[in-house]
């Protein structure tokens, strides 16, 4: 068996419960007739997950406030245009929360803080103390995080990325990452950015500034770059860039969101009866319980 990971993993929770709401089948329930399948595929995801990189340290980070935490107060229209799950999908976030803490890893969550917030506040802990952190997402806003060392896993689709590779990517680094998305915008988060401007011209932007605070700062040199639209550009800048500023705010992951601190986000052996009763209740049968078991006892 391989030596544990000593990264401090970090796993973007609800991205992965939401993709088993929508990719599998509503063919398990509990008994009074909820669906659970999210909870399976969650489940087998956090298994695969302990199985593959028996991680030394980890936390499961959800997304409680969906979309009503600090930046829903700084701008109302953030993720206003999102669906906001129904009750038979917020009961399977309840259990995946359980699942989790069963499976002996610990559970972020905070109402005013999304999941992302959570996974940087402890990478600031583990960076503090020049240790790596594996993030489990996704999630291009993660990228911002990332340090020489440390490295993003975009699990199901077998992608990896650590500094270089969100470089080639998105041709800036990570630490340009939230300017990036403040100029472009995001529609699936309804953040403004720049009418007009994209990924491509935000990113040639910022290796030419070095940032957004130098750009607007030096805005009127734009109109003399070698782009195309230069002068129509520095005037979308200079009419928004308050809008973009904004937007910053919105993009940039919080660092000082109340976590645990690093000594207790050790991975502990899984709790069989806890899991047995959990299972039980969503109407699970016997191979996800052997692979616990199998995991519970490899950690013995």
């Amino acid at each position: 068996m391989s030596a544990p990971d000593e990264r401090v993993c970090l796993i973007d929770a609800s991205l992965y419960v939401f993709r088993a709401w929508h990719s599998l089948p509503p063919d398990w329930r509990d008994a009074e007739g909820w669906p659970t399948h999210a909870v399976q595929g969650f489940a087998n995801f956090l298994l695969q997950v302990l199985e593959r990189i028996r991680p030394a340290s980890a936390a499961v980070c959800f997304d409680e406030s969906l979309g009503q935490g600090f930046r829903g107060e700084i701008y109302p229209a953030y993720k206003a245009n999102r669906e906001r799950p129904d009750e038979a999908l917020l009961r399977q976030f309840g259990r995946c929360r359980e699942l989790a803490a069963a499976l002996g890893l610990a559970v972020l969550a905070h109402p005013r803080y999304e999941a992302d917030d959570l996974i940087g506040s402890v990478a600031a802990q583990v960076h503090e103390q020049e240790e790596n952190v594996l993030v489990l997402s996704a999630d291009k806003d993660l990228t911002q995080l990332l340090r020489e060392g440390d490295q993003q896993w975009d699990y199901p689709r077998e992608r990896r990325y650590d500094p270089a590779s969100v470089r080639a990517r998105f041709g800036v680094a990570p630490t340009q990452m939230a300017d990036l998305l403040a100029l472009a915008g995001d529609p699936i988060d309804n953040i403004p950015g720049v009418h007009g401007i994209g990924q491509i011209t935000a990113a040639r932007l910022l290796r030419h500034f070095g940032s957004l605070d130098a750009l607007l700062e030096r805005v009127r040199e734009v109109g003399h770059l070698r782009i195309r639209g230069a002068q129509a550009l520095q005037r979308r800048l200079i009419e928004q860039g308050e809008r973009a500023l904004l937007s910053r705010r919105l993009t940039t992951i919080a660092r000082d969101a109340p976590v645990p601190p690093l000594a207790q986000l050790g991975v502990r052996a899984p709790d069989l009866d806890t899991l047995d009763v959990l299972f039980d209740a969503c109407g699970f049968g016997p191979f996800l319980r052997r692979r616990a078991a199998a995991l519970a006892g490899g950690m013995g």
